[in-house]
């Protein structure tokens, strides 16, 4: 098999069915968890460097709002990239038997993925005194979409279709 080929296919599945194709799911969620970890991961970098250089529009006690929004964007921008990439290898291994279920899945991680990370940085840029800036409104909106993500993988998987050569637990 070609290297063009094998990259058509992820765990068993044809690539080219379209919005349920798993295979299209998994490269998407690939793609995201690999790019988010990589911007999270430079803006943990960019803040300890603001740290090791003392810098005061980061530490100054003034700016604790700012330092803490920007710390939650980079944490939870790195967590949520690494759900992108769990989720990948989940959808992978345990295609759910229900479509919609899982596209509706795969699309509220995706905007779980850009609104909490979104509210944090916009919340810390935007910080007033000790108050956060009004992007942080998006935080709890991304919050329920991950809820919700969250819920129907668990759904999806309990009810998925067995992979071939999967281990099989007795109830």
């Amino acid at each position: 098999m070609s290297a063009r080929n094998r990259g058509n296919k992820t765990a068993g599945f044809k690539a080219g069915t379209g919005a349920a194709d798993p295979a299209a799911l998994v490269r998407r969620h690939l793609r995201i968890g690999w790019w988010s970890l990589l911007v999270f991961l430079t803006l943990g970098i960019v803040l300890e460097s603001l740290h090791g250089f003392k810098a005061g529009w980061y530490l100054n006690v003034s700016n604790s709002t700012r330092r803490l929004m920007l710390t939650l964007a980079h944490a939870h921008g790195t967590l949520l990239g690494l759900l992108h990439i769990a989720f990948a290898a989940t959808i992978s291994y345990f295609p759910f038997a229900n479509l919609p279920s899982r596209r509706l899945a795969a699309n509220c991680l995706a905007g779980a993925g850009v609104l909490i990370p979104a509210g944090f940085l916009l919340g810390g840029f935007t910080s007033y005194a000790r108050e956060t800036g009004p992007g942080i409104i998006l935080v709890p909106a991304g919050a329920l979409l991950l809820v919700v993500s969250v819920v129907l993988t668990a759904k999806g998987v309990k009810s998925a279709i067995a992979p071939a050569g999967a281990l099989t637990h007795p109830k």
